[in-house]
């Protein structure tokens, strides 16, 4: 089995990874040669829109996934009659602009926060008043990681977060701001028949919009696992989707105690649930191959507590953290730069009481230019 991947960023990099052993055959195609996977795996340099590079890049492949979720939908479109795309294209449609996302979710009876499509500043203006300028204001393309968002606060905020926005391409969307008690992710994978499994819930931890660390299974959530496996099976199934699904989800206190609402969506292998590596019976990179595949899919079941921390800016050093029990380093192999993910942990224990002990650890050792947690 053939296997290309558009993106060849660090989760192409865990893909390849989990490829070999299985005996699957997989290249890359990415806009730099400069990207992670250029060590690993056969990587095809070229813009996503170099009609004649693509197709060579495609040729003699039996599917092609990605490896994130803004590789162009017209480049998935050009490839699909010649090969299988998975997860569809219609995924990246879905989960490329903010407003169709959150219409898809509607549609499906998912609950999400309040939100509304802004085309002006009287727009904005206005929803933003509807919201008590608890609000903030998002591109409905292209960000991630904190970018592309301006939160609203005050009848103030509104043009200057307007300014700052206007020209993100495909437009604007205005979210209300939730009061939550947590953010939540659930990692679901469906296979080519339609067998269908997900991994626990996970707690997530953000700081300037990036996430920090993961917690999995995440404390106090089994009375979730359910509904999360619920909705995340209607999408899935509306889309015909095959691979690993990310949602990621805000917990939130109701009259009849805690339920979800659903934020947003990852059609690929995603950062939440990079401790399923070490954590987990099977990798959420091995279950993506296996669906795409059309193998059977691996067991999603947890192998006890586990952390995963991601690494910003810089690497510690390795030593410091291979010191501790259950810790495993992932370095991606990009250069240091502020605010850039170069690397993670995977910390496991048998129980979360003995987790926490070895975090406390693990903290000490990264030092405050590695992460901000």
């Amino acid at each position: 089995m053939n296997i290309g991947v558009l993106g060849g960023g660090q989760l192409g990099r865990m893909l390849a990874l989990a490829a070999y052993p299985l005996g699957l055959s997989i290249r890359f195609y990415d806009q730099t040669d400069e990207a992670p996977v250029g060590r690993l795996a056969e990587l095809h340099v070229g813009a996503f829109d170099d009609e004649d590079k693509v197709a060579a890049f495609a040729r003699g492949l039996d599917v092609v996934t990605y490896e994130f979720e803004n590789v162009p939908a017209a480049t998935a479109d050009l490839l699909a009659p010649h090969v299988r795309v998975l997860p569809p294209p219609a995924a990246l449609d879905a989960a490329q602009d903010r407003l169709n996302e959150r219409r898809l979710f509607q549609r499906l009876g998912i609950p999400t926060p309040t939100f509304a499509p802004v085309d002006s500043l009287d727009d904005a203006a206005a929803h933003a008043k509807a919201c008590g300028y608890k609000a903030i204001l998002k591109a409905r393309r292209f960000g991630y990681d904190g970018k592309g968002q301006d939160p609203i606060a005050s009848e103030a905020d509104v043009p200057t977060a307007w300014e700052h926005l206007r020209l993100a391409p495909g437009g604007l969307i205005l979210d209300q701001m939730i009061p939550f008690t947590r953010e939540l992710s659930v990692i679901a994978v469906r296979g080519l028949g339609g067998e269908f499994r997900c991994y626990p819930l996970v707690e997530n931890v953000h700081s300037a919009g990036i996430l920090r660390l993961s917690r999995a299974p995440a404390p106090g959530a089994d009375h979730l696992q359910a509904k999360a496996e619920q909705y995340a099976r209607l999408v899935a199934e509306s889309l015909d989707y095959v691979g690993v699904l990310a949602l990621e989800f805000f917990e939130i206190q109701t009259d009849s105690g805690p339920d979800l609402l659903i934020n947003e969506m990852a059609p690929r292998v995603h950062n939440s649930g990079h401790w399923t590596i070490e954590g987990a019976v099977c990798s959420q990179f091995e279950n993506h191959l296996r669906a795409v595949s059309g193998l059977p899919l691996g067991g999603t079941a947890a192998l006890g507590a586990c952390v995963m921390l991601n690494l910003i800016g810089e690497l510690p050093d390795p030593a410091a953290l291979l010191a501790i029990p259950g810790a495993h380093l992932h370095d991606y192999g990009k250069e240091p730069r502020p605010g850039r993910k170069v690397g993670h942990v995977t910390l496991t224990a048998p129980d979360p009481s003995r987790l926490d002990d070895r975090l406390a650890s693990l903290r000490a050792a990264i030092s405050p230019r590695a992460t901000a947690t």
